[in-house]
C-alpha cells in the first residue's frame, strides 16, 4: 500500500482492522497511523502503528481515514477530520475518509461537508480472514479509490460493493447473520439437549461441524438449499418430519427478524439525520 491508511477509535472493529492490516504486511508501521479518545488504550498498539495524538493530527497525515466510532460520536469526528481534510475549504482533496456506520447516508454526511467518502462494513468473520465486507462509495469517489480501498480490504477476506440503498439488507445478510445463524443454532442445541444424554460441549460441537462441513459442501458443489433438503430428507422419512417443521413455522420469524432490524436501521438513520440538523 502506497497510501498512508488511519484508524480513528480504537474499539472493536478499529482495533481489529489495525492489528489485521498489520498482521497481513500489507502497510509498514510508518505508513499505519492510529488515533484514539484514550489515549493509553493504544499502548499495545505502539508496535505495529505510529500513533497521532489528535484525529485532526490523523486526519492530515493519512490519506485513507477509517472513521470506526459509536454513532453518537460520529458528528463530532467527522467536523473534527472534515476540517483537517478541507483546511483550504477544498472538496478536490484526494483523501478518502471510510465510515464504517452503515446507516448514515451519504446525504446525511453532506449537510456538514463533502469529500471522497466510501462506507464499509465488515463481518465477525474477518478475524479469521474470511469476512465479506461490503462498500460503497458516494460520487465525489473515482476508480482509484475504489481499487485501492478494495485492495486494501481484501486481506481480511471477499469485498462486494453494493449502492447505498442495499448496504442495509446486505449488512443484515453478512454482518448481523453471524449472530443470527449463531441464536437459531443455540436454541436448537438447546432444544436437542433436551433429549439426549450427549455432554453439552459435544452436542455444539457436532452441530457447529454439521454446520461447517454442509456449507462448504454446497459451496464448492454449488448445491442449492432445496437440493441439500432433498439429500437428505427422504421421502416419508425421519428428517422429512424435521424439515416440515422448519418450513411451517420458522418463516413467520425470519420475517419479523428482518423487518425488526430494518425498522431499527431506519430509526437510527432518522436519529442521524436529526443529530446532524442540529447546530
Amino acid at each position: 500500500m502506497d497510501r498512508k491508511v488511519g484508524i480513528i477509535g480504537y474499539g472493536s472493529m478499529g482495533k481489529m482492522l489495525l492489528w489485521k492490516f498489520a498482521e497481513a504486511g500489507v502497510i509498514s508501521k510508518e505508513m499505519l497511523l492510529v488515533a484514539n479518545r484514550t489515549r493509553e488504550k493504544l499502548d499495545e498498539a505502539s508496535s505495529i502503528a505510529t500513533i497521532c495524538e489528535s484525529n485532526a493530527e490523523l486526519a492530515a497525515k493519512a490519506d485513507i481515514i477509517f472513521v470506526c466510532v459509536r454513532p453518537s460520536d460520529m458528528k463530532g469526528v467527522f467536523e473534527e477530520v472534515l476540517n483537517s481534510i478541507q483546511s483550504d475549504q477544498s472538496v478536490q482533496s484526494d483523501k478518502l475518509l471510510v465510515s464504517l456506520n452503515g446507516n448514515i447516508t451519504f446525504d446525511t454526511f453532506d449537510k456538514i461537508g463533502r469529500c471522497r467518502m466510501a462506507k464499509v462494513i465488515p463481518s465477525l468473520t474477518a478475524e479469521i480472514d474470511r469476512s465479506q465486507t461490503l462498500i460503497c462509495f458516494n460520487e465525489l469517489a473515482d476508480v482509484n479509490d475504489k481499487e485501492r480501498l478494495k485492495q486494501l480490504l481484501s486481506c481480511i477476506g471477499e469485498v462486494i460493493e453494493l449502492p447505498e440503498h442495499e448496504m442495509g439488507m446486505g449488512s443484515e445478510l453478512v454482518s448481523c447473520m453471524p449472530g443470527f445463524i449463531a441464536s437459531v443454532f443455540d436454541v436448537l442445541c438447546q432444544a436437542g439437549k433436551k433429549h439426549t444424554e450427549i455432554p453439552e460441549e459435544q452436542v455444539v460441537k457436532m452441530v457447529l461441524n454439521t454446520l461447517s462441513a454442509t456449507s462448504d459442501l454446497m459451496l464448492r458443489k454449488g448445491m442449492t438449499f432445496e437440493e441439500v433438503v432433498n439429500r437428505v430428507a427422504t421421502k416419508g422419512g425421519i428428517t422429512q418430519e424435521g424439515t416440515k417443521v422448519v418450513y411451517e413455522g420458522f418463516p413467520t420469524t425470519a420475517d419479523l427478524l428482518f423487518e425488526k432490524t430494518l425498522e431499527k436501521r431506519r430509526l437510527i438513520a432518522e436519529n442521524a439525520r436529526k443529530s446532524f440538523d442540529e447546530k
